[in-house]
């Protein structure tokens, strides 16, 4: 109550922050005529103006004004467009490193041209992050023209662009790019062998487009680069067989969780008919030896009872596609990780790709705070301002708009069953064609919409159609969808990036109509003529009183509701939106809706009859954040234990660029060699222990395992007044010699490189062990409650241990292979650069993947200067493939004995 008056009298924090921004808005009006006296050379020449005056001293803040009027004007000249008063608010909230929260329809795109050429006068770079290829490239093509115009440099970063070109593109003053690419180039640059092949520059400033869909849903998806694993896709078909004569009371599903398990009659059945398919040869299904089998009927069994075609994915060209389920879109290249992908190709019966093993990850809410200064731009972001605050220091202000909004929400209509509101919708749409009154309807899944106008057909209404089976066509969909008595079916409506302009698009109709038009005149008259059938079309539309929003169920999310009533309203033009919902809808079926059934029958409601209360709309709003905070509960838990990970990762990276920044490792490699040697003289000649109760033998075998030295170790036990300190000298200075005379046989230069690309090499092999080590770590890691034990604080004390461990490992590898290489060539600087990994990404436990060759070089051979291998001595084999006999003489296949990984 008293915060409702306080409210009142002074306005809220947001409109505080919003007002204290007016002023300069005031100051940049006033500077407005006379840059407009300015020729166009003159309005260039402000760019080095402002750029020296930073160089004297002043701020980003100071010059703020001057650059805001220059970019305003030479928009203008360029693009006809001339920022509002409320966009240079939004401007000057996005220099803050704040997110800016505008209305669809806002021009947000215009926006970002005033902080994104104010911080790139620094040049240091900008990069601006859109949701897909498309509107990066559209954007930094539209933009472009007014940076060029100011002497700026452009790039785009697009999927399948070699290295040299994305080095160029990262180099400009503006870089466009997806989160993806931004964030696989990141992970890519970090396996590189040489500074000079990495491709971005260091961070400076971002601003991300659509902030919410990109750091908040698709943040659920860390970004992974993996290689090639172990083929197994006979056996993924062989389970798959297995999942549909399970019955349903062998499985639990928890729709709320998305989670799916065998019960333990579930458990018994399973493993009855796994020995009568002769895959369980022994023993039962949670034996060690089985407990593989387990992870693939668990996958198999939520590809057949959690994923539905047509919704959470589709099957083109012999293949699964992915559907995002924010935005609608076929995810191409996205792949499930943890063998679900192949258990979803298993069920539809094509193609099984082979498994990945994880070589480098991160996810985005970590990338993203890399950069100094961040900042973030949507239609909808308050109902997430927590989440934002919290995981990114980001706070949300909201803009006001620039006419009134004039769109009329309806409350929503609720149905008994689901057959009942598509009725009651195709009724809407009918009514709405005949007035002329174009019409968006927003769905969840392609079933759904092809549900939908499958009634329309029958009805014989025009409609569009636009899901991921339509994706190549969406642009010129949405464009037209205000078109008069238009009915536009959409699978989600996120990040479309195209406006709905009430009359139609000109600019869409122009480029579609008439392509093939090249006469100039005819070309300017047919021009003229679509602007004033548009502009009829207009007056209709708004006479039949604008886009009519319909939403066929609400989604998990608020924001998502908002963000498909949003394309409403724009710009102050009129519009309405109503939700249809039904007792079978997802929502209104997972969170209780039981009750409500039987009460709206005992009430008496009749068939077609629909209920709507605006109580109704706060009960669901209720459930709604519910599931919000539920799945902000969930993205924060992932991120603690990737907070980890990611200390130990930007430990490893900042190593690995200090290593190529180096013009020799020799140091380091010493440094590791005495560690070694202090690790082994402490372990086999404990300082309180007599030199004749040593562990003579094994250190022996020890150092010359590491070391490759023959040394008498036995004799010098035998000395008076050996001890610990005595040996640990002796073997420094054995290890030494041997290197030195490495050194003198092949050239300090070659020797200097062959150090540099080994010690890299062995890094990258035992980061990349270290993370699988830490996957598996982390999928056990949740039973250590049922212990009373915070699953979280195990997870940091095993994942320091075992980092510690890699460490004292990759010093050991380093040792070992230094003292027992012998060159068979001398290498070349382009083989010790890895080929560069094709991301293949990969989506599951919210993880998104690459894929990637190794990226280990045979640049060199440990070998004996004999050449001959001895079984006993794996410093002998030199490489061995993977699937060839073990040289140990086991009988095994190497990946399965000594190349076994950690």
């Amino acid at each position: 109550m008293l915060g409702a008056i306080a409210r009142k009298i002074f306005g809220s924090a947001n409109d505080r922050e919003v007002k204290a921004l007016r002023a300069t808005v005031e100051q940049i009006n006033a500077l407005e005529p006379d840059v407009e006296k300015l020729s166009d050379d003159e309005l260039r020449a402000r760019t080095d103006w402002l750029r020296e005056r930073l160089k004297n001293g002043e701020t980003l803040n100071d010059i703020l004004p001057d650059t805001f009027a220059t970019i305003r004007e030479a928009s203008k000249r360029v693009r006809g467009e001339r920022h509002y008063d409320v966009q240079l608010l939004g401007g000057m909230v996005l220099c803050l490193g704040k997110i800016a929260e505008m209305k669809t329809g806002e021009g947000k795109t215009l926006v970002s041209t005033l902080p994104v050429y104010l911080n790139a006068l620094e040049g240091k770079g900008v990069h601006v992050v859109t949701v897909n290829d498309y509107l990066a490239r559209r954007d930094a093509e539209w933009m472009g023209e007014v940076y060029g115009f100011l002497g700026l440099s452009v790039g785009v970063i697009m999927h399948g662009m070699t290295d040299d070109q994305r080095r160029a593109a990262y180099a400009c003053d503006i870089t466009y790019a997806t989160n993806n690419e931004l964030g696989f180039d990141y992970l890519r640059d970090n396996m590189k062998f040489r500074l000079e092949d990495m491709v971005q520059r260091p961070f400076n400033f971002a601003i991300v487009d659509e902030v919410d869909s990109i750091l908040i849903d698709e943040a659920r998806t860390p970004l992974i680069i993996s290689g090639p694993a172990e083929d197994s896709s006979e056996l993924y078909r062989a389970i798959d067989v297995l999942i549909p004569r399970l019955t349903a009371e062998d499985f639990e599903k928890d729709e709320k969780a998305r989670a799916v398990t065998l019960t333990e009659d579930g458990t018994e059945h399973a493993e009855q008919l796994l020995m009568e398919m002769g895959i369980l040869t022994e023993g039962t299904l949670y034996d060690v030896a089985n407990v593989h089998l387990v992870h693939h009927v668990n996958q198999a069994l939520r590809a057949h009872k959690l994923f539905q075609k047509d919704t959470d994915y589709i099957v083109k060209d012999d293949k699964v596609v992915i559907i995002d389920e924010f935005t609608g879109r076929m995810m191409e290249g996205r792949r499930y990780s943890d063998g679900l992908h192949q258990a979803l190709e298993a069920k539809e019966k094509v193609k099984i790709q082979n498994e990945n093993q994880t070589l480098a990850s991160i996810t985005f809410q970590n990338y993203f705070r890399l950069y100094p200064t961040l900042a973030g731009m949507t239609g909808t972001a308050m109902t997430e301002a927590e989440e934002f605050e919290e995981i990114y220091n980001l706070k949300v202000v909201e803009i006001p708009t620039h006419r009134p909004i004039a769109r009329k929400d309806a409350d929503d209509e609720i149905y008994r069953t689901a057959k009942e509101k598509w009725i009651a919708i195709s009724e809407q749409l009918a009514d709405c064609h005949e007035r002329g009154q174009p019409a968006l309807v927003g769905t969840v899944s392609i079933e759904k919409s092809e549900i939908l106008s499958d009634l329309l057909k029958k009805k014989k209404i025009p409609h569009e159609v636009l899901n991921a089976k339509q994706h190549e066509r969406e642009a010129l969909i949405v464009a037209q969808a205000g078109a008069p008595g238009a009915i536009t079916i959409a699978t989600n409506m996120a990040g479309r990036g195209t406006d709905i302009k009430l009359g139609g698009n000109v600019e869409m109709r122009v480029e579609n109509e008439l392509a093939d038009v090249t006469d100039e005149a005819k070309r300017s008259a047919a021009i003229e003529k679509i602007k004033a059938e548009v502009k009829a079309d207009q007056e209709k539309v708004l006479a039949a009183g604008g886009l009519f929003v319909i939403g066929t169920e609400r989604h998990e999310s608020r924001r998502v509701d908002n963000q498909l009533r949003g394309r409403s309203g724009r710009q102050g033009d009129p519009g309405g939106s109503k939700f249809y919902l039904s007792l079978e809808d997802d929502l209104m079926r997972i969170f209780g809706s039981e009750r409500m059934d039987g009460m709206l029958q005992k009430l008496g409601l009749k068939e077609g009859e629909a209920i709507y209360h605006p109580w109704i709309n706060k009960a669901l709003e209720k459930a709604q954040q519910k599931v919000e905070a539920r799945n902000f509960d969930i993205r924060k838990n992932v991120l603690k234990f990737d907070d980890v990970m990611n200390d130990q990762r930007k430990v490893v990276y900042e190593q690995r660029r200090d290593l190529m920044q180096a013009k020799h490792v020799a140091e380091d490699v010493a440094d590791m060699r005495a560690e070694v040697i202090e690790g082994l003289v402490e372990k086999f000649c404990p300082a309180k222990v007599y030199p004749e109760q040593w562990e003579v033998a094994s250190l022996h075998e020890e150092t010359t395992r590491l070391l490759g030295v023959n040394l008498p170790i036995a004799e010098w036990v035998k000395e008076e007044g050996i001890d610990q300190e005595v040996m640990r000298e002796r073997l420094e200075r054995a290890a030494s010699e041997k290197m030195a005379a490495k050194v003198a046989n092949y050239g300090a230069d070659i020797m200097r490189q062959v150090e540099k690309s080994l010690v890299l090499q062995l890094l990258d092999q035992s980061w990349k062990e270290h993370l699988l080590a830490l996957d598996h770590l982390r999928q056990g890691i949740g039973l250590r409650a049922y212990g009373q034990r915070d699953p979280l604080n195990e997870f940091k004390r095993e994942a320091f241990n075992m980092f510690e461990g890699m460490l004292a490992n990759l010093r050991e590898r380093v040792t070992q292979m230094l003292s027992h290489v012998e060159l068979q060539s001398t290498p070349r600087p382009e083989d010790l650069e890895a080929r560069r990994p094709q991301p293949e990404m990969h989506e599951n436990r919210d993880e998104l993947e690459g894929d990637a060759q190794d990226g280990e070089n045979a640049t060199v051979q440990s070998r004996q200067a004999s050449g001959t291998v001895n079984p006993n001595d794996p410093s002998t084999w030199g490489r061995v493939a993977r699937n060839q006999a073990c040289p140990c003489g086991s009988g095994k296949k190497y990946k399965h004995c000594h190349g076994q990984l950690a």
